[in-house]
């Protein structure tokens, strides 16, 4: 079985200094599933383990996750 938090597209974005530095990340198809993190390694971490706690905390409210979408990188 494919683990949930692969299948979501993330995006990392730099944070201005104003906003505390470091990197956001997002996961645009979960709503408010975002974190941040030092450095994208870390940022990216981070928001694994927050797909893993939206989707759980999805399931206990008895609601389901949306599918991922597919996503085609170009060029």
């Amino acid at each position: 079985m494919t683990q949930p938090e692969l299948t979501y597209a993330i995006i990392i974005e730099p944070l201005s200094p104003s906003d505390g530095g470091g990197f956001l990340a997002r996961v645009p198809e979960l709503p408010g599933c975002y974190t941040d993190g030092d450095t994208p390694e870390a940022a990216l971490a981070s928001a694994r383990s927050a797909i893993l706690e939206w989707i759980e905390e999805a399931r206990r409210l008895g609601r389901e996750p949306p599918p991922p979408r597919s996503y085609a990188l170009t060029g």
